[in-house]
């Protein structure tokens, strides 16, 4: 049964992620600590989450000639690979493991972002 609150926060995230501010992430805060769902189970719905999304930036970045297929290719190669890898490692962490090393990784990208100088 859908709720008006995940609705919105799926939408709010929606629009975060079309302009690649990471609403995926933003996503799975706000499942496993407001919606009380799993880490497990919020991963899956976050990379089902990411099929409509990511297909909905692509068309339009492509539309803008924002897109330099010879960096691309090579790169959305190398994150099929290490994606597998990294989902096939992800899977066999207790979930409490993985809930530290998610949050210890969102605390370092925002301490990066905080600090990195803009040119």
């Amino acid at each position: 049964m859908m709720n008006i609150t995940s609705v919105i926060a799926g939408a709010v995230t929606g629009v975060l992620s079309g302009f690649g501010i990471g609403g995926g992430t933003l996503l799975m805060i706000w499942m496993t600590q407001f919606a009380n769902i799993s880490q497990t189970i919020a991963q899956g719905i976050n990379l089902l989450y990411f099929i409509p999304t990511s297909t909905a930036s692509l068309i339009a970045h492509f539309k803008n000639k924002f897109i330099d297929l010879r960096t691309a290719i090579p790169a959305a190669a190398g994150g099929v690979i290490t994606t597998t890898a990294a989902s096939w490692f992800a899977t066999s962490l207790d979930v409490s493991l993985m809930k530290k090393i998610f949050g210890g990784f969102l605390i370092a990208v925002g301490v990066y972002e905080l600090f990195r100088k803009v040119h």
